[in-house]
Parts: structure tokens; sequence; C-alpha cells
């Protein structure tokens, strides 16, 4: 999925795309959060959570940083490849989560790292769809990683809608219909790869779970924007939860494929699907609805933190670079 380094750099086999991993701790943080109001389960959960999002995001800047100033053509490469430059958006998602996370600290913070993050991904989504209509793309390439840029912009609402920040309510329904619009063909286009192509590497699979964030993320993106679940939010939820069903059952058969850093791509999409649980429940509360949400937000922590075991195992035996291959 990422480009083989072209530079001997101390840290030049580091992905970008292991920011996703800002992504899975900032939502699973939230998801926490939320669990605690509505279950009274423990409030410190969420927000150590929350403390270790922000320090692995400062950390992996300060790597990155690190890898684009010593092999600046190996960043040059990660950015030119066809599949590996959707990836820089996770970086740029985390812009867009962190604000939330922060947001019962400082507001100023919040709407500067909101401020950011909203410009860098629309930025970077028109960045992207002008590659795509000016250079011929190729079909095998159409990884789920491809819906990384557009669809990240259902993210803006997530705070957006809260910030008390002149024209963040028409931004953030900017960004879901931005999303929104452009989630059906990246799914249909993506979906037939899958179907007529030949299958993606096992250590690929994963990425197969960002499905699961876009139909998610999108839930929450418009409950965010229009303040109720109505028919189509409902929809959305349950595209989630089927799949959720279709695609987690897919990875657990798959457990015995070596674990690299590409398994992050889960920790994302199952942190969405565990707020979208439990923002569905607060609205349809039932028995179902309850053991649902508890039941993913449970998996959910128990797969996020056994990849970070097996991460901080691999990086203290000096496996960094099998890892990131």
């Amino acid at each position: 999925m990422h480009p083989p380094s072209v530079s001997t750099g101390r840290l030049a086999h580091l992905p970008v795309s292991l920011f996703g991993s800002v992504m899975g701790y900032s939502g699973l943080a939230l998801a926490w959060r939320l669990a605690a109001s509505e279950f009274g389960l423990p409030g410190w959960i969420g927000e150590a959570l929350a403390f270790v999002a922000v320090s692995v995001f400062l950390l992996l800047t300060l790597c990155y940083a690190i890898k684009c100033i010593e092999s600046p053509e190996a960043v040059r490469a990660e950015f030119a490849h066809p599949v590996a430059v959707n990836f820089f958006g996770t970086p740029i998602i985390s812009l867009l989560l962190l604000p939330a996370v922060v947001a019962p600290y400082s507001a100023a913070l919040t709407k500067a790292l909101w401020l950011i993050g909203t410009v860098s991904m629309l930025s970077f989504a028109w960045l992207v769809v002008s590659r795509w209509m000016s250079v011929r793309q190729k079909i095998v390439h159409a990884t789920p990683a491809w819906m990384i840029p557009i669809v990240g912009t259902l993210n803006i609402s997530i705070v957006g809608v809260t910030l008390d920040v002149p024209g963040a309510q028409a931004v953030s329904a900017f960004g879901l219909a931005v999303g929104l619009f452009f989630a059906v063909p990246l799914f249909t286009l993506v979906l037939s790869r899958l179907i007529f192509e030949e299958p993606m590497l096992k250590a690929h699979w994963p990425s197969l779970l960002i499905f699961l964030a876009t139909f998610a993320v999108s839930f929450s993106a418009y409950l965010s924007v229009v303040g109720r679940v109505d028919l189509f939010a409902s929809s959305l939820f349950y595209l989630a939860v089927f799949m959720f069903a279709v695609l987690v059952p897919k990875l657990l058969l798959r457990s015995n494929t070596p674990f690299h850093t590409s398994w992050w791509a889960v920790s994302f999409p199952l942190a969405a699907m565990s707020n979208a649980a439990l923002k569905f429940n607060l609205y349809q509360q039932s028995w179902l609805a309850q053991a649902f949400a508890l039941a993913v937000l449970a998996f959910t922590t128990f797969v996020i933190m056994s990849m970070s075991v097996r991460t901080i195992a691999g990086i203290a035996r000096g496996e960094l670079r099998t890892l990131m291959l």
C-alpha cells in the first residue's frame, strides 16, 4: 500500500498512515465520554485516552517532521504514490477530531485546531479530486483508502456546528454535502474493483473497514448538522451496522495475518461505529441499542489496546521497519 522508501534516514520508513492511530484514540476517547454520560461508566477512561491521543499526535508530528527534513525524497515518493497519497488525509482528519478531544479544556485551542483542520481538509480534498480529473488512474489502485481525502470532509461538522465561529455551521453543512455526495460513487467504484479485479493483499485487508467509517461518520455528521435522527439518519446507521456485520468477521478470520502498522486502519472505523451506536442509543433507546453500543465499545477498546501493545512491543524490539513495510 505504501511505496518502498528511497532513503536510509532514521525515520524514512515511517508512513503517514500511522496518524490513523491518532484518529482511533481520539474516536475512542469521545466514545468513552459518551458512554460515561449514558451509562455511568468511569469518566477517567475517556480523559486518559484523550491524553494519549494528543500525545501520540505530537510525537508523530515531530517524527514525521524529522522524516521530511532527513528523507524528503521518501516523503515525495509517498505523496506521489496513487494509494499512499490518500493517507495524507489522516493527520488532517486528526486535526478535525482533536478539537472535540480538547474542547473541555480550551475553547481557543479547539477553534484554532478546527480552523486549521478545516482549511487543510478542504484544500486536500480539492487537490485529490483535481488529480483524479487530470491524471489517468488505474482501477487496481482503487482501494478503500481513496475515500479518505473526500469523505474525510464529513468530520468537519463533528465539532464545527458547536463552535461560535462565523460561518462554522455553513462550512459544516458544506463538508457534509461534499462527503455524502462523493461517498456514493467512490463506494461503488472501489466495490466494483474488489469484485471484478484481483483481490487485495491480506496485509491490506484492514483498510476495508474504511467502508464502515464512511457510513458511521456520515451518520454522526448528519446528526450534528440536522440535530435529530430522521429516516435518512437511521438509514445511514443501519448501513453502518450492515457493513460492520460484513467486514468484522472477515478480519477476524484473517487474524493469523502478520501484524503491521496497516492494521491501525481498523481503529478509527471501529471508534466511529462506537460513537454512532452510542449516539443512536440516545435517540432510539432500547435494550438492543444499548447492548449493541456497549458491545461495540468493548470490542473497539480491546482491538485498539491490543494493537497498541503489539506496536510498542515491536518498536521496543527494533522492528520498526518490518512493522511498517
